[in-house]
């Protein structure tokens, strides 16, 4: 790359005429306008070379150059298809990314440029320098700690990577483009948020004066497709036999909490199980920011809204819950019982709301009856805890429990059945237990899914439905 020319500065430049108009000639060669635009091969920021093909030197001039490309067509052309990453916005770009190219009169091999180009096109129509983690499929999250200070989580290790923001001002334009789509802001008075990526990924997003760090993006991503359970059997995240009995429970109408701890795969297996749902069957789902995937045409979707700067407009997930029973459900799906909504959620449950789903953050099914009793007592209502836990009994059915391993794996440790109360305790029987049996040498850990042996109290209600499985399922008479 030979250096090329930043003598002017940022007010000169702006005060430059702009380019030409569509319609009329572009400043660039015939042949150079109708090359398609380029597409190469995101590098992964995992290998031991550089992002860039560059030395540390003109690799600094690269960024300059970029962002002053970036921020001058920003400038001149505004939001492109909102900021959505098209080939016709891309073909938008194309004649003006040249000729500001030739006008910085910086020489450039043709595969730098394909890099340039690519790297504009991530700043004005993507997430700036984190989108080429986002378009990583072995990238699992992406944690933006500050302008400077970037991790990925790959294959369930996380690593530091070599990617930076220009400084804190190019953060905070990348947090304001995931957050205006959803209606949301972040400022002094309310310096966090909630909000998703087009593809459903979740983000939480935190400013100073909260983030001493800087501008702080958390980003847990979705998997281009829906994940079903024979995924989760390939990632050995469970087993052919729990499938089919948790395929049956969903049949049945049984009510199902997920819980685990955070970053445990929690939402996707609550998604993979709303999948057994029939298609028949009306769903209405639940959530803070809206993340499940349903394959089914009759869902209705509700999501939590945020309160405005002056603390008005907020519709809480207890708000939607209680909505959601006047629309003739069939199913209630809640994305996480985080507060007073547990209490909604229960009573929905024990009042002919057979078969809902739902998550909440525990590491054993122990801990998350106790989870529910706390949130429940967070309604406000004044109930004793002998009472609260009689609605759990009578309402839950089955606790299924994801963990995420010392390997970074996630798997289905334990599978519960909710039997009933027993003086002032709720009883529990594991169906199905993870035993870990060690690691190998490279750390992964060693273990299985096995079957208690214990037959549930409902399977009376599954051969009701129909449903039948085989004593082999519960690790009786295998053959």
């Amino acid at each position: 790359m030979v250096l090329f020319h930043l003598g002017k500065t940022q007010a000169q430049v702006a005060a430059e005429p702009p380019l030409p108009e569509d319609g009329e000639a572009p400043i660039v060669d015939e042949a150079a306008a109708a090359a398609p635009t380029p597409t190469i091969a995101v590098p992964s920021v995992f290998d031991p070379e550089p992002l860039w093909p560059v030395t540390q030197e003109t690799g600094h001039r690269f960024g300059e150059l970029k962002m002053l490309i970036a921020n001058r067509l920003l400038a001149e052309v505004g939001p492109v298809e909102e900021y959505r990453r098209t080939a016709e916005a891309a073909a938008k770009l194309l004649p003006r990314f040249r000729a500001l190219l030739r006008e910085s009169e910086a020489s450039l091999e043709r595969a730098e440029e394909e890099d340039l180009w690519q790297a504009v096109l991530d700043e004005v129509l993507g997430f700036g320098p984190i989108e080429p983690l986002l378009r990583d499929d072995d990238v699992s999250e992406v944690m933006v700690n500050g302008p400077r200070l970037v991790h990925a989580e790959r294959h369930g290790r996380l690593c530091e990577t070599d990617i930076t923001f220009a400084d804190e001002e190019h953060a905070m334009r990348v947090a304001w483009r995931i957050l205006k789509p959803l209606g949301r802001r972040v400022e002094n008075k309310w310096p966090l948020a909630d909000a998703r990526l087009p593809d459903g990924s979740r983000v939480n997003v935190i400013v100073p004066p909260c983030a001493l760090n800087g501008p702080t993006i958390t980003i847990r991503k979705f998997f281009k497709r829906r994940l079903t359970m024979d995924d989760l059997i390939a990632f050995g995240s469970t087993t052919r036999e729990m499938v089919e009995f948790l395929r049956a429970c969903v049949l049945a109408r049984l009510n199902v909490v997920v819980a685990g701890g955070t970053g445990s795969g929690k939402t996707t297996l609550l998604n993979v199980l709303s999948g057994f749902i029939p298609a028949s069957e009306r769903i209405v789902t639940v959530e803070d920011s809206a993340e499940l995937q349903l394959s089914q045409r009759h869902v209705v979707r509700l999501e939590a809204r945020p309160a405005d700067p002056d603390g008005s407009g907020r519709v809480a997930i207890r708000d939607l819950v209680v909505n959601a029973l006047r629309m003739r459900p069939d199913r209630i799906v809640v994305g996480e019982c985080r507060s007073g909504e547990t209490l909604d959620m229960l009573q929905a449950m024990n009042t002919g709301h057979d078969g809902s789903l739902t998550t909440l953050h525990a590491n054993t099914a122990r801990d998350a009856i106790s989870r529910m009793v706390t949130m429940t007592m967070m309604s406000g209502m004044e109930l004793p805890v002998r009472t609260i836990k009689e609605q759990i009994a009578a309402a839950i059915d089955l606790i299924v429990v994801q963990s995420r391993l010392r390997d970074g794996s996630r798997k289905i440790t334990s599978v519960t059945e909710v039997q009933g109360m027993e003086s002032d305790a709720v009883v529990l029987q594991d169906v199905f237990v993870y035993k870990e049996r060690g690691l190998t040498a490279d750390g992964k850990v060693i273990g299985e899914m096995m079957p208690t042996g214990m037959r549930p109290k409902f399977m009376e209600r599954l051969e009701a439905k129909g449903i039948t499985l085989p004593p082999s399922v519960f690790g009786a008479g295998a053959s």
